[in-house]
């Protein structure tokens, strides 16, 4: 894939070492872990110590000191290969650690931070629940303060490293009247009383990654476990939501140059009527349409990351990679099938995987509907 846009030679060298790395230690394991549903922890470690889980973080607490534009870089690097290990690395960097280190006090980013940064723990976020996705506000885990502690009742779910993590921030309702501006941030780590995880198995795709539910059983926090200020958990949520779009994005990107990667190498060597069906027009349009989604995603993904890396809005921006990167995504890997025909429909080719795991990243942090819904009022504003 030729480099449409000037990447400087850091981020070249970044680039080229995370593939590198999959080449080696993922490529070859990525079926099997997707097979039985493993979580590649000693990977993950790897990958921590390569710095690679400590991306956004000043290098003070041990992380790379870099921008979204490099964590969009290596999201794809890794999408390549396996969308599950990219998800970890997204999740983890953007999400609990994002907002641990955007909201969180000196002293719990002095406990937690470098250890996050390092890869040492991995960082798990707790938004969603079984009954409020897309209306996140709808939440209905309390925190209710007794004394001077706050105790937490409810449970979360489809929460991405939810039985591998070391450290948790969790939403919840502190004041119901309030709606939005009465959600509150805590830090759990696992152990406590009270809290306990369930592994989500049987997922579609995605199935590399650490999926649980988080159960909350009258759970005792003190203040020194809030994060961020009383009630504002939501409006900081929001802003890491933004930034966790520009992943999934980037996560997309990887998908759809896997697939049209996978698609020319099968079109070279599949030979029909003759010749190799890479000489068939019909071939031909599909993995130029594949060519096209993936400049454009790139393009829109890098575009959002930049504007998050200089300080200035992005919102829109990230929600339009989002939607048009992660619908991509779902065509490109359906057409990588269809030029494979019925190969492409066993699980000897990577292609039916890419598939399944695209799906998600239509669903996660922000369906399409709501990315359509953020991307309306912008326009409209």
């Amino acid at each position: 894939m030729g480099m449409d846009i000037q990447l400087d030679e850091h981020q070249l060298l970044l680039v080229s070492t995370v593939r590198q790395f999959c080449e080696k230690n993922v490529k070859a394991q990525a079926r099997a872990w997707d097979k039985h549903e493993t979580f590649p922890a000693e990977v993950v470690r790897e990958m921590g110590q390569m710095g690679l889980l400590g991306i956004c973080q000043p290098e003070d607490v041990g992380g790379s000191g870099l921008g979204y534009v490099e964590l969009a870089l290596v999201c794809e690097e890794v999408g390549r290969y396996d969308g599950s290990l990219a998800l970890t690395i997204a999740s983890h960097n953007g999400l609990g650690t994002g907002h641990l280190a955007g909201f969180g006090s000196k002293a719990q980013k002095d406990k937690f931070l470098p250890r996050l940064a390092r890869g040492e723990i991995l960082g798990a976020w707790g938004l969603t629940e079984p009954g409020s996705g897309s209306d996140a506000a709808g939440m209905r885990t309390t925190a209710v303060k007794q004394g001077d502690q706050w105790i937490l009742n409810g449970a979360k779910m489809f929460i991405t490293q939810g039985t591998v993590a070391g450290c948790y921030v969790v939403l919840a309702i502190t004041d119901r009247d309030k709606r939005q501006r009465g959600i509150t941030a805590f830090m759990l780590e696992p152990g406590m009383k009270g809290f306990t995880t369930r592994k989500l198995n049987d997922k579609m795709g995605m199935r590399a990654s650490d999926t649980a539910e988080l159960i909350f059983e009258n759970v005792e926090l003190t203040d020194d476990h809030v994060v961020g200020e009383v009630g504002s958990g939501f409006i900081d949520t929001m802003k890491i939501l933004d930034r966790g779009r520009i992943t999934i994005a980037a996560i997309g990107c990887g998908i759809i140059r896997g697939s049209l990667e996978e698609g020319l190498k099968y079109s070279k060597d599949r030979q029909a009527f003759g010749k190799p069906i890479s000489e068939f027009q019909a071939i031909q349009w599909k993995l130029a349409n594949m060519a096209v989604d993936y400049d454009a995603s790139r393009l829109l993904t890098l575009r959002a990351a930049a504007l998050a890396d200089k300080k200035m809005p992005f919102s829109k921006e990230a929600s339009i990679a989002k939607l048009f990167a992660s619908e991509a995504a779902m065509r490109a890997s359906s057409e990588a099938i269809q030029i494979h025909g019925g190969y492409g429909y066993t699980q000897e080719f990577p292609v039916e995987r890419y598939l399944r795991d695209a799906k998600l990243l239509e669903i996660g942090e922000g369906t399409s509907e709501v990315q359509r819904m953020v991307i309306a009022r912008h326009v409209l504003a």
